[in-house]
């Protein structure tokens, strides 16, 4: 019998959650222009780290390894986004360093869990 991981109990779900959370907060602020644009790439990005996650916890620690994959390169998708938005002057300094040390937090812990995988 194979083993299934309850996504809600695990901490990279709930921080992923967080971080998805915390990026529509500051989005609804960006210019109305950049609606299909970053606000909807930062979005996508940054739900589909929680999401992935929910969706290989479904299935076996290799299967899993894989959406892991997929939500960890969505984070350096993100990070390298909100980076544009300080450019453009979206989000101010503080703001960006926040969400970059969560979201860095958020990929220690998704690699630690990643290699604790029975592969």
């Amino acid at each position: 019998m194979r083993k299934r991981h309850n996504y809600k109990n695990l901490k990279i779900w709930q921080l992923g959650l967080e971080i998805a959370n915390d990026i529509s907060d500051v989005i609804i602020a960006f210019p109305k222009h950049e609606m299909y644009d970053l606000s909807s790439q930062m979005s996508r990005c940054s739900v589909s780290m929680p999401s992935n996650i929910a969706e290989g916890s479904g299935r076996t620690d290799k299967s899993l390894n894989n959406f892991i994959d997929y939500s960890l390169s969505s984070s350096f998708e993100l990070g390298t986004q909100l980076l544009v938005a300080n450019h453009r002057k979206y989000i101010d300094n503080k703001t960006l360093k926040n969400l970059e040390n969560k979201i860095e937090e958020w990929q220690r812990m998704t690699m630690g869990f990643q290699n604790g995988l029975n592969l």
